[in-house]
Parts: structure tokens; sequence; C-alpha cells
């Protein structure tokens, strides 16, 4: 009787154990959400004889580049895995055989130590050739493995000079092999063929050129490419703006894309209720040769043709992207609906226009790129009608010249009447 109480007590406490360690455990297991894969990203650094040229803000491009790359050292997002690979840094001969094998990973892919990779990275000095198509090669298989998004930044000033292996070949054989891996370029001299084809491995991977000849635009740049590795992937959907307001399409948050001739202005259409706050951003790519001096336009007009607020940009030929940006508060509405329980949301029309011209011989169709970004936010407490007698954010700037104005006649009346009198009095 003892033994069968003793038996029974120790399964008892036994079982209790158990529970209580599997109560314990699965709601841990539970907890613990998978981690999401790091995104991997390699900047690749043109190092050939050509990055002694002093011609960016009074600086070697070299000296350029290691400064933008200190600053990005700096900023890039903890989550990011990144590395280092250069072209053309080691050999300094004649030999093209030779020369056209020089690159190398300066840093490998992986959780960064700054102090590690701006040591390498100060150690490198122009020397040889510029072996584009290898050291693209060599840059995908050092991002192979993983789930994460994967990026190669390129920065060179030149094309490549070890042919035949074609760059744009090399980006199309990296696109074939379904790795999702995206080759975004930026150049540093702002010629036809240097464009051509830093935009052929761009466009054969999804990727982006951009033509840059200023260090904060380098390294401004470089440093949104990386976070973009970072941020989950987006998808753009394709759009077709409209020629009017009335047929415009209707757009809610996300990312688009659209083309736009030169010359041609297009429409969209985003609903924005009370309370909210609209942004849009657009940007336009000139992915042809065009002329100097250009812009970029982007209004937010209400369905009856009042310009609410507007975003502007110049460019002067040294970016081959120029973008500009809006953001549109609504107030809240003060009876807060609009009789049926549900409030009123204002059509907004959103305008984007730009002023590219280009000699007769370039091609107008298909349109230039546009991508166009459309968000709606939680707005501000103290939002107002910026828009207030069709004035926009000019209102303000009319007040003070009336009253200015103002001064300015009593302050002359004043002085006519006091010198009449002093001229009779005399």
């Amino acid at each position: 009787m003892i033994t069968r109480k003793r038996l029974t007590t120790g399964v008892g406490i036994a079982l209790a154990t158990l529970a209580a360690g599997l109560g314990t455990a699965i709601p841990a297991a539970a907890d613990e959400a998978p981690a999401a894969p790091s995104p991997k990203v390699e900047l690749v650094l043109d190092v050939s004889g050509s990055m002694r040229t002093r011609d960016i803000d009074g600086q070697s491009r070299m000296a350029a580049a290691k400064q933008a790359f200190n600053d990005v050292l700096d900023a890039v997002p903890e989550q990011v895995h990144l590395g280092i690979r250069t072209l053309g840094a080691d050999y300094a001969g004649d030999d093209r055989k030779t020369g056209c094998k020089d690159t190398r990973q300066l840093y490998p892919v992986g959780p960064l130590d700054r102090t590690e990779a701006k040591t390498a990275v100060a150690t490198l000095a122009p020397t040889g050739f510029t072996p584009i198509g290898p050291a693209l090669l060599g840059a995908a298989d050092d991002l192979e493995g993983g789930d994460g998004s994967r990026r190669i930044v390129l920065i060179t000033d030149g094309e490549d000079t070890c042919g035949p292996l074609d760059p744009c070949e090399v980006a199309r054989e990296i696109a074939a092999r379904g790795t999702h891996l995206v080759v975004d370029t930026l150049g540093l001299v702002p010629n036809a063929k240097i464009r051509q084809q830093l935009t052929c491995i761009a466009e054969a991977t999804g990727g982006t050129y951009t033509a840059v000849q200023h260090k904060d635009e380098l390294s401004g740049r470089v440093k949104q490419l990386v976070d973009r590795a970072a941020e989950p992937v987006v998808t753009p959907v394709a759009t077709e703006g409209a020629g009017s307001c009335s047929a415009a399409p209707k757009l809610g948050p996300g990312l688009y894309t659209d083309r736009e001739k030169i010359g041609e202005h297009r429409w969209y259409r985003v609903d924005v209720l009370p309370g909210q706050e609209l942004r849009a951003s657009a940007s336009v790519a000139a992915d042809r040769a065009v002329d100097d001096d250009y812009g970029v336009l982007l209004r937010a007009v209400t369905v009856h043709g009042r310009e609410i607020v507007r975003g502007s940009e110049a460019g002067t030929g040294r970016t081959d992207v120029i973008s500009s940006g809006l953001r549109y508060p609504k107030p809240k509405a003060k009876d807060g609906d609009d009789g049926d329980g549900k409030p009123a949301a204002e059509t907004v029309c959103l305008q984007l226009a730009h002023s590219f011209s280009a000699p007769a011989s370039v091609k107008r169709s298909p349109g230039l790129p546009v991508e166009l970004t459309v968000d709606l936010v939680d707005g501000p407490d103290n939002a107002s009608d910026v828009a207030a007698f069709g004035l926009g954010r000019g209102w303000w700037l009319l007040g003070v010249l009336v009253l200015t104005g103002l001064v300015a006649g009593l302050l002359a009346g004043w002085i006519s009447r006091w010198r009449v009198a002093v001229w009779r009095t005399n």
C-alpha cells in the first residue's frame, strides 16, 4: 500500500514537472518568430588608373570615392551584410591578359566592422585596367546563398577595357540565373558611351543608372541604394497617366511606373480623407541623350482646377534622374462626416510635367521612365487649407507684399506732404 502510494506520487510529480516544462517551452517557441534573412550588398569600386583624374569638387575621383565610402559605411543599417570588391586595384603593368583578371574582394560580405572596412578602403590607390565584366561575375559569386535581397552597386569612371567579355552580356547572364540580383551603376563621367554601357548593365538586372559628379551626390546615392536593399521589396505597379484629371487613373498608396514623352503632361487621381496627409513624389529618368538644363514639376490640384501645392526641381545635366515631391495635409472635417456616417474624401489630381528637351534625332517613343510614389498617412492636428483662395502657399507672401505696399504708400505720402509744407514755408 505504501509502495503503491509512493509510486503514484512519483508518477504525479513527474507528470506535473513535464507539464510545467511543456507549458513554459511551448509559449516560448510560439513567441519566437523566424529571423528575417539579411539583405546582402556588395560595393564594387573602380580603382583603375583613370581614377587619379582631379575633376570632382577639386579632388581626384579616387579621393571623392573614398570619402563617399566612409560616409556610407557610417550609415549602413545593422541588418545589412555588406562587402566591398575592387577592380583594377593591384596590377600596374601593361599585360592586358593579367590586368583583365585584376579584381578581388577587399572586404567579405557579412556583418560590418566599420573600422576594418574603412582601413581597407584607405589603402587603395588608382592602378590598372577596368575589368568590369570579371568584377560583376566575382561580385555575383560573393553574394551567393541566402534568401535575402541581393544588390551590387558598381561605381566607375569609364568603360570596360577588357573585351570581348561584354559587361552587358555578363549582366544578362547574372539575370538569367534567376537569383533576383540587382545591379545599380553609378558613372563618374557623363560620357555617352559610358552612359550606354552602364545603363545596359542596370536595365538587364532591374537596377538603375545614375551619373554623378559631386561627392555629396555620390555618397547620397550609394546610401539610398544600400537603404533600399534593407527595405522590404516593393514591386512597382505599371500605370498609365491620362491627359486630363477627369480621365486619370485612381491610385492608392504604392509605387507606380509610367512613361512620359518629351513635352507631355500626365495626370493621376488620389482620394484623400479628412485628417490624412498625401505624400507624393515623382522621378523622371533620362534614358537617352537630352539637352542640359531641365526640370520636373509635380502639382496637386483640385478637380475644379485650383492648385493646392506644388513641388519642383531643376537639373543641369549632371544627373540622369531628377525627382520632386509634395505634401498635402487635409484638415479634419468640423462636423466629422458628410451626413451618412462616413467622412467625405477629396479627390486630388496630381499633374506631372517635365522640361526635358532633346535634338530632333533622338527618339520620342517610348517616353522617359517615370517612377511615382503615393502615400497616405495621418495628418498633423493643426492642418489647414493650404490652397486658400487659390493662392496655395503664396497667401502669406501676398499678405506681406500688401502690408509692405501700404506702409510704403503711407510713408511716401507723409514725406510728400512734409516737403510741400517746407516749400510753402520757405
